[in-house]
């Protein structure tokens, strides 16, 4: 069984947000010669990496509800100029939404379990995916959705 990561994705105001931050880092990367993946740096190393990369995604947080995912590709562990450990989470280029799933504010990431995680907004139904952001944010939160 997989597992995941959860981490806020902060500066983020909407999904479109996440979507142009994603397409801006690959773009970098594909004009660099690099893969067009994105990469996020985050300060702790996650030590279960074998289950992550089994698999598993990097869950984003948006305004309070989980939202989308990224398949995590790689972990990369590394020292900073100031000389702090860091880790490089790749991420695939691809943002998957997802049902959103009310989520409170934490600080860094956590690991997400198999059973935890909201499925993916293509699994729900043609209709629930061509139905505005807003509408299934307000139906989400009166638990319709």
């Amino acid at each position: 069984m997989a597992l995941h990561l959860i981490k806020l994705c902060v500066g983020a105001d909407s999904i479109d947000d996440l979507r142009e931050w994603v397409a801006e880092r690959s773009l970098r990367a594909i004009a660099a010669g690099l893969e067009p993946h994105s990469v996020h740096t985050t300060r702790m190393v996650p030590k279960r990496m074998e289950e992550l990369l089994d698999g598993g995604s990097l869950y984003w947080v948006i305004k309070g509800q989980v939202q989308a995912r990224q398949k995590l590709l790689g972990i990369e562990t590394f020292t900073d100029g100031e000389g702090i450990s860091r880790c490089r989470l790749m991420l695939g280029p691809e943002v998957i939404e997802t049902a959103a799933q009310p989520k409170r504010p934490f600080q860094g990431w956590r690991y997400y379990t198999e059973d935890d995680v909201p499925r993916d907004l293509t699994s729900l139904g043609a209709g629930i995916v061509e139905m505005p952001a807003d509408l299934r944010r307000e139906l989400t939160e009166l638990g319709l959705l």
